[in-house]
């Protein structure tokens, strides 16, 4: 599978709350940075990050390309269920069909949305 496939996987796993195939997709020594997270691990992921998608209505993938070495970037939009639509961008890194970091990068939220 392409890293861009792997990233695009987890991100539907993550929807889904398919903690079976996140666990297929996700390193043992993951590490995940966002703006409210900082290098935490793959256990503290899936008890602090996985679960949120019950707050999602949907999450539409703009754009997913490969970066430099392992990486891949992807730009998604989301909608909360009381309508308000935001934007975020990813950068992943995927090793032997894994993602071993992602770092979110939080976008604001999409005006006339």
């Amino acid at each position: 599978m392409a890293n861009v496939d792997v990233v695009r996987a987890c991100l539907e796993s993550y929807m889904a709350q398919d903690r079976e195939s996140a666990d297929r997709l996700i390193a043992e020594d993951f590490v995940f940075t966002s703006p409210q997270d900082d290098h935490i691990d793959r256990a503290a992921f899936f008890e602090r990050c996985f679960p949120t998608a019950d707050r999602l209505r949907s999450q539409q993938i703009i754009e997913a390309v490969p970066a430099s070495g392992d990486g891949v970037l992807i730009a998604y939009e989301y909608e909360l269920k009381n309508g308000e639509r935001y934007r975020n961008v990813e950068l992943s890194t995927v090793r032997d069909g894994r993602i071993t970091e992602t770092q979110v990068f939080f976008g604001g939220r999409v005006p006339g949305a």
